[in-house]
């Protein structure tokens, strides 16, 4: 930097010569340093770095005795306050020679003063890192323990170092320990203002994510740690107050999966709560078998019926009591999870013999205002499809309109669609779904997929319903499934070819209503 002046200087540049003038004094070399850690994974080359550059080290408890331990020189925190740590450790840093150390400004007069009045120490670089809060509460700690890990001081020498990045230094996660390290040494113990705010910056995430997660315990006030994630090699942990919802039985713990399956059967058959005896089998968050039938143990067959391959396994959901009849029926079938609002005292018995089988008795169904979930470096949030498909809805732009039966084969397939991964294709006939295509990346796939199904568990299509999450952009779908008999068609329309769509029905006897709305589910 110097060399760079001199020449600036003979060479007469004035516009570069205030502009390094202006970095040189932006630049902050570090002399002293705060290091107080929980973990001290990766910490000992940083330190050996500052040790080797005669840094002035503090430090407290552990951190003192792990510095010291590497043979280097480090005062601890409590000789300079003149207090011992109390409390348990609960009070340790909370002093104003230590916040004072980090907050005065040093290119301010009276705060300069005011610290060599009161002989606070200089500390230009913080090293916190907080206790594991969330760590705690996943592993299962009791509530004093998960208090105890309510980070105080930490919190505090971060937010304080943060603020003050114009003067100091703050490094507040193991994560950004080689990033820090790297430009120290490249920078000779020099950090820019770009530097440190970057710094900061990070400090302020961690900050924010740390107070999240501890607001997270208190609001929702039940932490369940989960037997894996997704996949055994992931960790998992649901918070919320899941027992609003259900009381869990019987069974195995929950996984995560398990929770999504069981959130998936929830909403669909928050669909069909007031109706007749309804069941469902969902398998990877789509329906593989729902019906509607007179009595529970009909509509668990009409179900099974649709896929019995895919149900190995399944989430299956009643909207109505579980009763012996039925029970003894289910117990044939290895599930994962049972839900019902409520069980005969026999059929749970029933039920519960299979040991890691899981039952669960629905509370309420969950109410849901907003869809969260994570996206690239941040968040996507939406409102919940709180729209169910309904007669008031429906428009007509076929000549041929469906009957009464129809309309409420057409409602019902609907109904599995929203809540079918898109894109779908659901065939309904008499109430009960024959198959549906999940998550195709073509429509006419979605059908095609939909039609194998129906067909090899020995579904005859001639008179059934067809619905779809989305428009038809082309008349293909129709054309399809009209010459596999089926005769009524829904879907939101909307299309700029629609016509050719509503020609098709009009010259095949069809009949075709639009719902003015999409359930796209991705």
């Amino acid at each position: 930097m110097l060399t760079k002046l001199n020449s600036l200087i003979k060479n007469k540049d004035k516009s570069y010569i205030n502009l390094i003038i202006f970095e040189l004094m932006n630049d902050v070399k570090i002399k002293s340093a705060l290091i107080s850690v929980f973990s001290k994974e990766g910490l000992r080359p940083i330190i050996e770095e500052l040790a080797k550059n005669e840094v002035k080290l503090y430090s407290t408890g552990g951190t003192y005795k792990f510095i010291s331990d590497l043979g280097h020189d480090v005062t601890e925190v409590e000789n300079i306050t003149d207090y011992p740590s109390i409390f348990g450790g609960r009070v340790k840093t909370l002093h104003p020679k230590i916040f004072g150390g980090i907050l005065y400004r040093r290119n301010n007069e009276n705060d300069i003063e005011e610290k060599d009045k009161y002989k606070i120490p200089n500390i230009d670089l913080v090293i916190v890192d907080l206790y594991p809060f969330e760590e705690t509460v996943k592993n299962g700690g009791t509530e004093s323990e998960i208090i105890e890990k309510i980070d105080i001081g930490g919190i505090a020498l971060i937010r304080a170092a943060a603020k003050n990045y114009n003067d100091v230094v703050c490094v507040s996660s193991v994560k950004d320990y080689t990033t820090f390290l790297n430009i120290y040494i490249k920078n000779q113990g020099v950090l820019n203002l770009d530097e440190r705010k970057q710094f900061a910056r990070k400090s302020f995430l961690t900050s924010s994510s740390y107070d999240q997660a501890i607001f997270n315990y208190f609001d929702l006030s039940e932490t369940l740690s989960l037997r894996y994630g997704e996949n055994p090699h992931q960790d998992a942990v649901f918070s919320g107050k899941i027992n609003e919802i259900f009381t869990k039985l019987h069974g195995k713990d929950l996984s995560y999966n398990n929770l999504l399956d069981i959130d998936a059967a929830m909403d669909l058959m928050s669909e069909f709560k007031d109706d007749k005896p309804t069941f469902a089998i969902l398998k990877h968050n789509n329906a593989c078998g729902i019906a509607i039938r007179n009595n529970v143990k009909e509509a668990y067959e009409s179900a099974l019926a649709a896929d019995p391959v895919s149900a190995f396994g399944g989430i299956l959901i009643s909207n109505s009591k579980i009763n012996c009849d039925a029970a003894e029926t289910i117990n044939s079938l290895f599930c994962e999870v049972v839900i019902s609002p409520d069980f005969d005292n026999e059929a749970l018995e029933i039920l519960k013999g299979k040991k890691n089988r899981i039952i669960l008795k629905l509370n309420s169904y969950p109410l849901k205002n907003k869809l969260i979930r994570s996206c690239l470096n941040g968040t996507l949030i939406q409102t919940n499809d709180n729209i169910t498909d309904s007669e008031e809805i429906l428009t007509y732009p076929t000549n041929i309109k469906p009957d009464k039966d129809q309309i409420e084969d057409l409602l019902f397939a609907s109904k599995i669609s929203k809540n079918t991964k898109s894109n779908t294709i659901v065939l309904v006939k008499n109430k009960q779904l024959l198959a549906s295509g999940t998550g195709q990346t073509s429509r006419v796939d979605a059908l095609n997929q939909a039609i194998e199904k129906a067909e090899k568990f020995g579904f005859d299509l001639s008179g059934a319903c067809m619905a779809s999450d989305a428009f038809f952009p082309f008349p293909d779908c129709v054309e399809i499934a009209h010459k596999k008999g089926i005769n009524s068609i829904i879907q939101p329309g909307g299309s700029i070819k629609d016509n050719l769509s509503i020609e098709y029905c009009d010259n095949n006897n069809l009949a075709m209503v639009f719902t003015g709305v999409r359930h796209f589910k991705h």
